[in-house]
């Protein structure tokens, strides 16, 4: 019978040290439109945070072309683009534009990039992603000097708009 109140004690005890324990931060996404670069595409650029820590972040980015998969309904005329073009994702379409950028010299597959920039972003705050891009000093090849193995000279303008989105789920 000791034993029973003694440990229904202990359990009284500690009662107050599961109330104080503090909750789990709440989990907010933001996602903005951007334009990483130039004018002929746009990304949608996602951000999950939990707290002020971004913990996911995804990039994909879209434009007008053809002999690539088309988002969907792009096969009924959606979007109204001249014959045999298509509105498409890069990233469904990575192996074929990777290809092209080949042609282009580049090194790095296009997803494979996304996927390095995004890396880059998580596990810092919103502060700690800001002041990285401000270290940059608007240097884009400092950017992509920044990440290991992304090669994409536009990394800067990728790091700017997961940077909006992160403060979009803010």
């Amino acid at each position: 019978m000791k034993k029973i109140i003694s440990l229904l004690l202990v359990l009284c005890m500690m009662l107050p040290v599961f109330a104080m324990a503090e909750a789990p931060a709440e989990i907010k996404l933001g996602q903005v439109q951007w334009a990483a670069h130039g004018t002929k595409c746009f990304a949608v650029m996602t951000v999950v945070l939990q707290g002020d820590v971004i913990i996911a972040a995804h990039i994909d980015e879209y434009q007008v072309g053809a002999g690539m998969v088309g988002v969907p309904n792009s096969e009924n005329g959606f979007g109204g683009f001249a014959d045999g073009k298509v509105l498409y994702s890069k990233r469904v379409n990575a192996e074929a534009y990777s290809a092209n950028m080949t042609k282009a010299g580049s090194t790095v597959a296009l997803d494979v990039n996304y996927d390095l920039i995004q890396a880059f972003c998580v596990g810092k705050t919103v502060a700690e992603l800001e002041a990285a891009i401000a270290g940059f000093n608007g240097d884009a090849q400092a950017a992509v000097d920044a990440i290991t193995g992304a090669t994409l000279v536009d990394t800067l303008g990728y790091l700017q708009g997961l940077l909006a989105a992160a403060k979009a789920a803010q």
